[in-house]
């Protein structure tokens, strides 16, 4: 107690609520986790042949964005703005000037920034899954740093930073990261499956997730921490945190519940897979419009999210990119879904202003949010085309034919995931296995 006193009194004058601080520690705790969680999801989705390389790409993540935000990363998406509302400033380079007492609302202003690098990470993580199985790991490591400040940070600035164009002069609605986060993760996984290619025996070869039950395992960690992804963005333990919390629940079960009931009536049997896929995207969905929509207003985005993501995972089949783990079917789609609703059911209880069309608002909310996605999904996507493209013609892109053929965790890491698993001899592992459902299956 005698240690504690004297700590205490300096944090409150400036203006530090330890409640709020406690939450967001462990909101920013919740938020890392999602990225461990999202290696299990992607790593049950491959094949036993890459389950370690996949399990890689997202770890690695975590290191990679950590120094570049730290770096720069954040002064750039969260200075204050320093050009047209494109990009923050300089003045907290290495993170210069923010020390423990230095606060953000009611927080230190060093937890805000360390909760916002793990959206980063995750972020940068979630792309991975367009390009498993046949990307280099050593250009990956190239590309996540170079991403992250060229894509991720500039549209986070846009979006969050002071000044930047979408929060003060568009007035479009993102409270968790429909845009920064979502679009921009699956426009990017959509511009790297043109970059690279389809995997060898796309559309020919069965490529079924090796291991559901660590599907199921990833996904469940990924609902746990999205608690703190969603609930944490309220900056405090309040009621906003709370409704946010609910929506964020309600959103996920009806995602699930609406991908079900695509794979009944549409293949006879529902999925373990279709339920992950499902509680995911509905997720994706109300993370923009989860401090914006009422109770009613999640339960129905989500349930849209997880009907039209259950048919978009197809649609690589029908235009022929292959988007490996569905990135572009779920975070893309459903982002776009979670981000223009809130201009259908936003009402002024949860924004404090604007409202949707269905409550009164017009259109013109719904026009503001039409424009935020189809600028950030078109920056993402060309910037990240260019980045993808450049890698490739420096270093190539594309894991050679005999590694993807073998598998990149013995080719590339010199382990396989299992005794049983691929031994190195060149033949896929599944290649007579039938697939899993018809939500993987082409539908032309």
């Amino acid at each position: 107690m005698t240690l504690a006193a004297p700590l205490a009194a300096p944090l409150a004058a400036k203006g530090i609520d330890t409640g709020d601080t406690a939450w967001l520690l462990a909101a920013t705790a919740l938020v890392l986790l999602m990225t461990p969680g999202l290696a299990l999801f992607y790593g049950g989705m491959v094949r036993t042949k890459s389950v370690l390389n996949m399990l890689m790409m997202s770890f690695v993540s975590i290191a990679l964005v950590t120094v570049v935000w730290l770096a720069a990363g954040y002064t750039l998406a969260f200075g204050d703005d320093a050009f047209g509302g494109l990009i923050g400033n300089l003045d907290h380079l290495g993170m210069a000037g923010i020390g423990p007492d230095s606060v953000q609302g009611t927080v230190p202003t060093v937890l805000f920034a360390t909760f916002q690098l793990t959206f980063a990470i995750i972020t940068a993580a979630l792309i991975s899954g367009a390009v498993a199985d046949r990307a280099k790991f050593g250009a990956w490591l190239v590309f996540v740093p170079v991403w992250a400040l060229l894509v991720y940070v500039p549209v986070t600035h846009w979006v969050w930073g002071p000044g930047g164009w979408i929060v003060s002069d568009l007035g479009a609605l993102d409270y968790a990261g429909g845009l920064p986060v979502e679009i921009t993760s699956g426009a990017s996984g959509l511009a790297l499956c043109l970059v690279l290619g389809p995997r060898l025996g796309f559309k020919k070869d069965a490529m079924r997730p090796h291991n559901l039950p660590m599907v199921v395992l990833g996904a469940g960690l990924l609902w746990f921490g999205w608690f703190g992804f969603n609930a944490g963005s309220a900056l405090g333990a309040n009621g906003m945190a709370a409704a946010v919390f609910l929506n964020t629940l309600a959103a996920g079960c009806t995602g699930l519940l609406g991908w079900l009931f695509v794979e009944q009536r549409r293949d006879g049997h529902p999925t373990t897979l279709g339920a992950a896929s499902g509680a995911v995207a509905g997720l994706v969905a109300i993370t923009p419009s989860c401090g914006s929509v009422s109770l009613l207003g999640a339960l129905v985005i989500g349930l849209a999210a997880g009907v039209v993501c259950s048919y978009a995972v197809s649609w690589k089949f029908r235009l022929n990119y292959d988007d490996s783990l569905d990135v572009v079917g779920v975070h893309l789609v459903g982002g776009i879904i979670g981000t223009v609703l809130i201009g259908v059911f936003a009402v002024e209880s949860m924004t404090g202003g604007p409202e949707g069309l269905l409550h009164g608002g017009g259109l013109g909310q719904l026009g503001r949010q039409l424009v935020a996605v189809v600028a950030v999904g078109a920056y993402a996507f060309l910037v990240t085309y260019g980045v993808g493209r450049l890698i490739d013609r420096l270093l190539g892109f594309r894991a050679d034919e005999e590694h993807e053929h073998t598998g990149l965790d013995l080719t590339v890491h010199a382990e396989t995931a299992y005794d049983h698993g691929v031994l190195g001899h060149g033949a896929p592992v599944t290649a007579s296995v039938p697939s899993i459902s018809s939500t993987q299956k082409a539908k032309a």
